[in-house]
């Protein structure tokens, strides 16, 4: 009895944290977590209309367990054309420090590690790390990451930082059962560093469409100093 009592309440926790599952930030692809086994598939494109550059990312998660993920990141330039297109892979290791769920929703701690590996000789390796929190209850969700990017030799040391506030428009009661169609709001404040130059802050706004197994998801990006340069995203991600 105690058993079956227990598969109920994991299960309603499932159903109350459905959003938290599927919903995350625009600009960053470290707070979605995966369940066991479980991966994530997303490509986006990202196009900054003042240089004219045009990137394609394919990122990639799997779940090892409950508490442990690998993701997965490359971008390629689709233009300008020329040489050195493809973008460094990115690795990183992320392991739930903290997680406290609840009938409302849940939060999360996580601790991020990992490698920037070149894809061309002359460009040398850095190692990352950082935290990614989430915070999510009824309609609201907040994702803030922090990554560290420390160059090694002639690579310069990098960071960025993502604030995120995905508020659900529709429907305004979920269901008590299944996973129905969600569409959210994004607002996020995000910021970019290279070692050398002042920091870029960012705000993005988007949409997110959620269904059970794939969400699309849009936005605008707007520098608000430094190149003030005004970048377009579209993506597609797809839960396995």
């Amino acid at each position: 009895m105690r058993i079956l009592q227990n598969n109920w309440i994991a299960l309603f926790l499932f159903l109350s944290m459905t959003s938290s599952l599927f919903g995350m930030g625009l600009r960053s692809f470290v707070a979605l977590p995966v369940e066991e086994g479980g991966s994530v598939l997303r490509f986006q494109n990202i196009y900054a209309s003042k240089s004219e550059v045009d990137l394609f990312v394919s990122s990639f998660a799997y779940g090892i367990d409950a508490k442990q993920t690998l993701l997965i990141g490359m971008p390629y330039r689709l233009k300008p054309s020329g040489d050195n297109r493809q973008g460094d892979l990115s690795l990183l290791y992320r392991y739930m420090l903290m997680q406290n769920d609840s009938f409302e929703g849940t939060s999360r701690l996580a601790l991020l590690g990992g490698a920037i590996i070149p894809t061309e000789s002359e460009i040398d390796y850095a190692a990352q790390a950082g935290l990614v929190y989430t915070y999510f209850k009824n309609r609201n969700e907040i994702d803030i990451d922090i990554l560290y990017k420390k160059g090694f030799d002639s690579r310069l040391d990098a960071a960025n930082y993502d604030i995120s506030w995905q508020y659900r428009l529709l429907p305004s009661v979920r269901d008590d059962w299944g996973i129905t169609q969600e569409l959210n709001s994004v607002l996020e404040l995000n910021g970019r560093w290279v070692e050398g130059t002042n920091i870029t802050h960012q705000v993005t706004l988007g949409l997110q469409w959620i269904h059970a197994n794939w969400v699309l998801e849009g936005g605008f990006v707007k520098d608000l100093n430094n190149a003030k340069e005004e970048r377009y995203l579209l993506s597609a991600r797809f839960h396995f």
